[in-house]
Parts: structure tokens; C-alpha cells; sequence
């Protein structure tokens, strides 16, 4: 049997509704930061548990996608994005999941509960609506709302933490912008577009929804501080001050006159 401390249990859930305790707990911070990456990574487990049982069986999940138009699709807009037509196309989506996930999950906790929903039904709702005809299948739409919310979000809120994190997936997935314009014929295009403008307006409407993390003050700062010049009214007070000091009297009984 294991014991777990309820007081501990009671940070770590503050910890994901009120991100700036991992500031003041750099403890805290490297759980949240774990923390953040598991859920991620467990996902992405799942998706390559699925492919690897729908190989070894001979099966095809792909009747199963998002197929617009169709009532029988709709079950498509849960069930893509756990459906890839093969592991090369698995393994295009694991990467960007895993970073953009932790990056979502980690800086932003409290919008991520409504991100990931959002753009995990939204995305494949947009496509059951305005797709091409065929099934529509694979994770990228996800993929494409967290990195459009990231990147914007931390254009418009410019704090630290934010500015970080919209550089660092910018620098790593910056190109995927070019992936919501159609291009092959096998790429559902549609699925990228639906997550990128549903990121893009999450971005927006919850740029304030979770608090900025409080900005670090270090020792050599204050040394390097310049001390701000006396004012007038310092300066005669000082003079003032100096005019009231007493003198000492002269010995007027030893003076003596020459003549």
C-alpha cells in the first residue's frame, strides 16, 4: 500500500489551474514540465498501440475516418485522428504531437482544457462539413491547432514564457503553415486548415486565461542600479544645514597688540 500525501496532492492540482507556483518552485516546475510531456507521450503511445494491434491483425480502420456528408461519417470526427494509413505517416505525426502537446499542456494548463477538446472535435466537424469526398484520417489537425494557438498566443501576450515557446515551435514548425493549402491529392488539407483556424481563434479569445508568470528579479540588477541625483530641495537643506553649524569662538585674553 502507498501513502501520498494529501497536501502534496493539493499543490500539484493548483499547480495545473495556477501555473506561476512552478515559478516560485522550480520543483514544481520540472513536475509540471513531466508532467506535461506524459500526457503527450501517452497519447501518442495509444495511436502506435492502435496501428501495431490494426497491423498485426491484417485489419483496415480507414472505413472509419471523416467522411463529409455522410451520417455514417460522423463517427470519423472522434475516431480519425487515432487512425494513420501507415507507419511512415504515423511517424510524421508523433514528433510534432509530442512537442506541440508538452508545449500546450505546459505553458498554457488551464486553455489547454479547452484547446485540445476544441480543436479534436472542431477540426473533424469542419471537414464532416466542407471536406473533399473520401475519408479524411490521422492526427495533423491536431498537430496544426496546438501549434497555431502556441505561436499566436505568445505573439499577443509577450510575456517570457510565451515569447519561448511561440519561438521554439515557430523555429521547429514554422513550415507547417504552408500545409493548410491544398497540395497532394492524398493530404487532407481540409483537416490542417479546421485545426489551424480553430487554434488561431482560441489564440485570441484565451490569450488572457491563463496568468503570466510573474517576471524574476536577480542580485546583480540592483547592482547595477544608478543612484538617482539629488533634487533642489535636498541641496538646501543641506546648505542650510551647514550654515547653522556653530564656530568656534577665538581666545581673545592671549591676542596681543605690536607696536
Amino acid at each position: 500500500m502507498v501513502f501520498v500525501d494529501p497536501a502534496h496532492i493539493k499543490i500539484i492540482d493548483e499547480l495545473i489551474i495556477d501555473p506561476t507556483m512552478a515559478n516560485k518552485n522550480p520543483e514544481l516546475d520540472a513536475h509540471h514540465l513531466k508532467r506535461s510531456f506524459k500526457i503527450a507521450a501517452s497519447f501518442t503511445l495509444l495511436l502506435w498501440f492502435i496501428k501495431t494491434v490494426e497491423y498485426a491483425v491484417g485489419a483496415s480502420l480507414g472505413q472509419y475516418g471523416v467522411y463529409p456528408g455522410q451520417l455514417s461519417g460522423l463517427i470519423g470526427i472522434m475516431l480519425s485522428p487515432m487512425i494513420h494509413s501507415s507507419f511512415l505517416h504515423l511517424m510524421a505525426n508523433t514528433a510534432p504531437l509530442l512537442i506541440l502537446g508538452t508545449a500546450l499542456l505546459y505553458g498554457y494548463p488551464r486553455s489547454a482544457r479547452i484547446v485540445i477538446p476544441a480543436v479534436y472535435v472542431g477540426s473533424g466537424l469542419g471537414v464532416w462539413l466542407f471536406a473533399r469526398e473520401a475519408y479524411h484520417i490521422g492526427a495533423s489537425g491536431l498537430s496544426f491547432g496546438f501549434m497555431f494557438f502556441v505561436f499566436t498566443v505568445g505573439v499577443l501576450r509577450r510575456d517570457r514564457l510565451a515569447i519561448a515557446l511561440s519561438m521554439i515551435v515557430f523555429f521547429l514548425y514554422g513550415s507547417m503553415i504552408w500545409g493548410v493549402f491544398p497540395s497532394a491529392s492524398t493530404v487532407s488539407f481540409e483537416s490542417h486548415f479546421f485545426g489551424a483556424i480553430i487554434g488561431l481563434t482560441l489564440a485570441v479569445m484565451l490569450k488572457n486565461h491563463d496568468p503570466s508568470l510573474p517576471e524574476k528579479h536577480y542580485d546583480w540588477e540592483k547592482d547595477e542600479a544608478i543612484d538617482p541625483e539629488p533634487d533642489q530641495q535636498t541641496i538646501d537643506s543641506a546648505a542650510r544645514q551647514s550654515n547653522q553649524a556653530p564656530h568656534l569662538p577665538l581666545n581673545r585674553g592671549n591676542s596681543r597688540t605690536k607696536q
